[in-house]
């Protein structure tokens, strides 16, 4: 079959992106777009992309393409995802999927006015451990799961300063919609998307304020967060996310669930991004714990895993619906920290 052709807008994030679509037989990456000159031949040059573009709309507008990634600085996913509808591509957009619900929902929205798909790069479900809890627990392992926690902390990781990262109106808030928007869809993930029905946040920057004000550069965004999340069916979530605390690990991820037959825990070694998992149940008696080794179906990626349902006509992972659920509960931490009062979700 014809391969399908992907364009990838911003090569930060987005370079992974093309090493996704290009580790996938049926597809290839036949343009790039991004600011810097210096990014796109470097990229160019290493896959052999010849399509180069400083403007991304006018790469849209000149090639047909199939898919498009959308991996650039959050304030542009909304607009940017629109655009590649109404240019007849699919999209795959980083995460978080915008700056707020109302973006995000204008999106999921546009994507089924154009009968285009719509993923979310939700990256953290693509570990061979991750891929392995899930079929567990739709197994029915943990039975009910009525409590869980989900953290990625660092001791000291705070973007640069004056960056588009510390910088409220481009990226929509601090580590909490950056670093914990990940844990946040794998335990959403792996307890089935319940629906949030109430959230109570607190958000913080004591140690990146002082940071700020001795560099001065841009920083109105929070260093640490916290929330807590009520979901329809009962059960509740704590959620925390920091990229300055003080704290012994320098990197600490860590997502547990707690079900009335077994529990379960993904998480981090020698403060690395290299993951282990283990569930622990009850049989016969006896305390059993069970070692998670690896999965033989797992994706290599969401671009690949992208790729695949398109072409087998399967239905994809992490889709703009479930990231939309996502977007409810960041807004309504952050909703909480401001207001001092939980925030129900009215969606």
């Amino acid at each position: 079959m014809q391969k399908l052709r992907c364009g990838v807008i911003g090569l930060g994030m987005g370079r992974f992106h093309v090493a996704g679509y290009i580790s996938h037989p049926n597809a290839e990456v036949v343009s790039i777009a991004d600011m810097s000159r210096e990014r796109l031949d470097e990229i160019g040059e290493i896959h052999h992309i010849g399509a180069r573009y400083t403007d991304a709309e006018e790469m849209l507008q000149k090639e047909s393409l199939d898919i498009v990634s959308v991996a650039t600085p959050n304030a542009y996913h909304k607009p940017l995802t629109l655009a590649a509808f109404k240019a007849g591509c699919h999209v795959i957009c980083e995460k978080p999927m915008a700056l707020n619900a109302r973006e995000g929902k204008a999106m999921v929205e546009a994507a089924k006015k154009a009968g285009k798909r719509l993923m979310i790069n939700f990256s953290y479900r693509f570990y061979n451990q991750s891929w392995a809890l899930k079929q567990q627990v739709e197994a029915g392992l943990l039975g009910k799961v009525y409590y869980a926690t989900t953290q990625w902390h660092r001791r000291r990781g705070i973007p640069t300063m004056g960056s588009h990262f510390t910088t409220k109106a481009l990226s929509g808030g601090g580590p909490l919609i950056d670093l914990g928007v990940h844990r946040l869809d794998l335990a959403l993930w792996l307890m089935g998307y319940p629906k949030p029905v109430w959230v109570m946040g607190g958000a913080y920057d004591p140690i990146a304020r002082e940071l700020a004000l001795q560099t001065n550069k841009t920083y109105d965004v929070e260093d640490f967060a916290a929330g807590q999340v009520r979901f329809e069916d009962g059960a509740t979530l704590t959620i925390e996310a920091s990229w300055a605390s003080n704290r012994f690990e320098n990197e600490h991820m860590e997502t547990r669930l707690y079900g009335d037959k077994g529990g379960l825990v993904q998480h981090n070694i020698n403060q690395d991004y290299q993951f282990e998992a283990e569930m622990f149940m009850e049989k016969m008696g006896s305390q059993l714990d069970v070692k998670v080794h690896s999965v033989g179906d797992c994706p290599p990626s969401a671009m690949h895993h992208f790729v695949d349902c398109i072409v087998n006509d399967k239905p994809h992972t992490a889709t703009g619906e479930e990231a939309l659920i996502v977007q409810e509960i960041l807004d309504a931490i952050y909703a909480s920290a401001q207001k001092g009062a939980p925030v129900r979700i009215k969606s």
